[in-house]
């Protein structure tokens, strides 16, 4: 006689979610600016974009999905507290030679614009959609981008500090997200033929740090910097201080997606079904 055995495979919660992201990148408490926005205890499908929001919920609708996962905070405390992440900033720096009180000062003007910033938020639209449409919605924000800073970090490493500039660009372009991107990587201050030096990924402390933190790096000891973008007023202010060092931005879709690929790819191992939009390299 013949047994057919059906195996039946459970979904992961929104919950679970969280937490293998988490679990990726050593963290034990979810960060300010990642959110659970509708939860959902059996998830098979979702839709996977940086910026998901209202379009992104009626399309992870019409497709079947149990949940949608985005990239940036979109609602909830994660929209009005994100600014609290910045201050990993300060973290990074001091592991890497700033003087905490020096690192404290440089975080403080555009951490207080990002707080007073966030009360703009419509902070409840893009999540009472997914309740209507009782639809899994959550953000993974840090996590992702810690996981990503980690990859690049090691990029960074292996090139050493006796290479040239240009050869840790295009070391960085032998990663898939950087070699499908759109956007080149840009060496914004600096020489190609300088040395890399001393260099640091500032990455995985919500957006870039700005010309404050950019210039108390290289004010102490930093002599390669790489941030994933930056604006370009502050470009001007930190051209304006003729400090020595090389400033390189790899740009930000394709710098999140460094973190992000290698988390839905994990999702997918575990049975997982990821619509992924607007991402590279996957």
């Amino acid at each position: 006689m013949d047994i057919h055995v059906t195996l039946i495979t459970m979904g992961m919660s929104t919950e679970e979610i969280m937490g293998l992201a988490l679990e990726m990148a050593g963290f034990e408490s979810i960060p300010a600016d990642s959110e659970i926005y509708n939860p959902k205890e059996d998830v098979n499908k979702v839709l996977f974009a940086i910026d998901v929001g209202v379009p992104g919920l009626l399309l992870a609708k019409m497709l079947g999905c149990d949940a949608a996962i985005a990239h940036h905070p979109e609602g909830g405390m994660a929209a009005i507290e994100n600014f609290k992440v910045f201050r990993k900033h300060v973290d990074l720096m001091v592991r890497n030679g700033v003087p905490k009180k020096v690192a404290e000062e440089a975080v403080e003007r555009k951490m207080r614009a990002l707080m007073v910033k966030s009360h703009q938020a419509n902070y409840d639209l893009a999540p009472s959609v997914a309740r209507v449409l009782d639809m899994g919605y959550m953000n993974i924000h840090n996590p992702l981008d810690e996981l990503g800073r980690k990859i690049m970090q090691e990029v960074v490493d292996k090139v050493g500090k006796d290479a040239k500039v240009g050869d840790l660009m295009l070391a960085f372009t032998k990663l898939k997200e950087f070699s499908s991107a759109k956007t080149p990587i840009m060496l914004v201050l600096g020489d190609e033929e300088n040395k890399v030096g001393k260099a640091v990924v500032a990455h995985g402390a919500l957006t870039n740090g700005g010309s404050d933190v950019a210039k108390a790096y290289f004010e102490y000891g930093v002599d390669t910097l790489i941030y994933i973008h930056i604006e370009p007023k502050d470009l001007e202010i930190l051209a304006s201080l003729e400090l020595e060092g090389n400033l390189l931005v790899t740009g930000h879709i394709a710098s999140d997606c460094v973190g992000i690929n290698p988390f839905i790819r994990e999702l997918e191992r575990r049975g997982i079904e990821v619509i992924p939009l607007g991402l590279v390299g996957l």
